[in-house]
This record gives C-alpha cells, structure tokens and sequence, in this order.
C-alpha cells in the first residue's frame, strides 16, 4: 500500500511541475497548430480519395 501512495504522491509531483512550467499559446502557435493539422486533414483525405476513385475505376473495369 505504501508503494502505491508513494507512486500516486510522485505523479502528482510531477504533474504539478508540469503545469507550473507550462505557458498558453499565443496567437501565431495556435495559427500554426491549425494550418498543420488542416495540412495533414487535406493530405489524408486527398490519399483516401485517390485510393476510392482507383476502387471505381478498377471496379468498373471488372464489371465490364
């Protein structure tokens, strides 16, 4: 049981140390953050829609 409490006492250390660290993104990362992520959205979807549309045409071929 002391285990526990000493493992359950050390993260909340280490949480507490983390958050006092840490900093709110200005504008600019938060600009940046969502260019990325809308980036990446675009590429996977983008990847998707290709693999779909070579599914049809094959699939359309097959069916002839």
């Amino acid at each position: 049981m002391k285990d526990i409490a000493g493992s359950a006492k050390n993260f909340i250390n280490r949480c507490v140390r983390v958050l006092k660290i840490m900093k709110k993104p200005n504008l600019e990362e938060i600009k940046l953050t969502v260019k990325i992520t809308l980036a990446g959205m675009a590429i996977i979807g983008a990847i998707g829609f290709a693999i779909f549309s070579l599914f049809v045409l094959l699939s359309s071929y097959i069916n002839m």
